[in-house]
């Protein structure tokens, strides 16, 4: 069983987080590793020029993970050769007044990728069916119609956006754009030791922020949400990876496997030139070679 197809969840079972490892036995030693994702990463680089020479599709990565589970180094190390001007990174934080004067896919629609280009979404969409489904609370003061208690915020209310979820997927896959969702699977065991990390280590300490720490204390709400996420929203043409994530190198790794394998499904090509053009290009050629351009 290859990468893509072992950490693939398509929802057509049930799934259950706690039951899933969060690092892989007996993993490949460092050097096998770097060496491996350094290939991955040249691999990617050229994927990507053809991608973005096509200028056809246009792709989607998502990342999404419990606080520490490495998010930003992941994109570090994985994405190093691309070329920026074809690739970039978008970071989705507490929504703003104005986005949230809109629906709730409205500030994700601003940040899609143009076609032939890559976009890196650090936390996403699904944002809105995990971080408000902890705390409800939130969705309060946001002037959604039928929400004006608590009690207005239960499965129903999570279907529906689940339902959304998945058709804005569907759409955007119709329309040439191909979405690559990954789950970071991180251990509570392996946060505290990332957290401490944070804590003890001066020049990690800009990292830490006190909300990590009530955050975390809602452990099990969030593997709960994860949980219902990922059900509600892996489809056979949409899936889910869920990357055991405690072992840093390990995940980059898998995850570029992954992304070699579906960028090379697209099978991106350079676009093809007439015969008309190859021989202007050979008289321009010509012309250069001899001083007269």
């Amino acid at each position: 069983m290859n990468t893509e197809s072992r950490y693939r969840y398509t929802g057509e079972t049930p799934v259950d987080l706690s039951k899933i490892a969060t690092r892989v036995d007996r993993g490949p030693e460092q050097a096998v590793i770097t060496n491996a994702l350094t290939a991955n990463v040249a691999t990617l680089s050229d994927l990507q020029t053809r991608l973005y020479a096509q200028r056809e599709t246009g792709v989607i990565i998502i990342l999404q993970g419990m606080d520490t589970a490495g998010k930003d180094g992941l994109i570090r190390h994985v994405f190093s050769g691309l070329n920026p001007s074809g690739t970039s990174v978008v970071s989705f934080k507490q929504p703003t007044h104005l986005q949230l004067d809109h629906d709730f896919l409205w500030r994700v629609n601003q940040e899609l990728p143009r076609r032939g280009e890559i976009r890196i979404f650090n936390r996403s969409q699904y944002e809105d069916v995990l971080i408000s489904r902890v705390h409800p609370e939130m969705l309060l003061g946001q002037h959604l119609p039928g929400v004006n208690s608590l009690a207005d915020v239960g499965d129903k209310f999570f279907d529906r956006r689940y339902h959304d979820l998945r058709h804005f997927e569907t759409y955007l896959r119709h329309q040439g754009f191909v979405t690559i969702k990954f789950f970071l699977h991180l251990s509570r065991e392996e946060q505290t030791r990332r957290f401490e990390r944070r804590i003890e280590i001066a020049s990690k300490n800009w990292k830490f922020s006190p909300s990590d720490m009530r955050e975390r204390a809602f452990w099990a709400d969030y593997q709960d949400a994860y949980t219902k996420m990922l059900a509600n929203t892996a489809t056979k043409k949409e899936p889910w990876y869920i990357i055991p994530a405690d072992d840093k190198g390990v995940a980059r790794l898998l995850v570029s496997n992954i992304l070699v394998k579906r960028l090379q499904n697209i099978h991106p090509t350079y676009p093809t030139v007439s015969a008309e053009v190859k021989e202007q290009l050979k008289t321009t050629l010509h012309q250069l070679k001899k001083g007269e351009l």
